[in-house]
């Protein structure tokens, strides 16, 4: 697996097929998928063919969502990173942590680094970031990135409104 990001106590790295059954897990967490918006994954062969679009992402944007993991026992907590939404022609922030690692700042640290990377090293002028209205937690952690308002949208057609942050550089 290449790494990507090292923070004081995280390690981003290409999710790889080796991190199926731990994404499974996160996947088919009805606590972990309450606010995303997808259905639970059902099976460890719809994770793989969900990683095999992350990999083409790798390797056609040069940016995807990170295998997560803490950098003391390189322990799996989920993951985090960039995704490119062609639908809006935008580039969101993302990021989905196990729950027991919710509430521990993981998520902010993960997120900070990941704008730094995506400003400075992708050299990218903008970053969204997609939250429900109703994931207080999310928004929180854009807030304290920096991120701004954007406005209440769909994300899919005829969807309900969420909220979309954004931030430039």
């Amino acid at each position: 697996m290449k790494t990507i990001i090292e923070t004081e106590r995280l390690v981003l790295k290409e999710i790889t097929l080796d991190d199926k059954e731990a994404m499974f897990r996160l996947h088919s967490n009805d606590e972990v998928q309450k606010y995303t918006g997808d259905p639970l994954v059902a099976s460890l062969e719809e994770m793989e063919k969900a990683i095999e679009t992350r990999i083409i992402d790798y390797e056609k944007y040069g940016y995807g969502r990170w295998a997560t993991f803490l950098k003391n026992g390189m322990h799996f907590i989920g993951w985090a990173g960039l995704a490119y939404l062609p639908e809006f022609d935008e580039i969101d922030l993302g990021y989905r942590f196990t729950p027991e690692h919710w509430g521990k700042g993981f998520a902010t640290e993960a997120s900070l680094a990941i704008l730094n990377y995506g400003f400075n090293k992708l050299e990218l002028k903008r970053i969204i970031a997609i939250a429900m209205k109703d994931n207080k937690a999310s928004i929180n952690v854009m807030e304290k990135c920096g991120m701004e308002f954007d406005k209440f949208a769909p994300y899919v057609p005829d969807g309900e409104d969420v909220v979309w942050y954004c931030c430039e550089h």
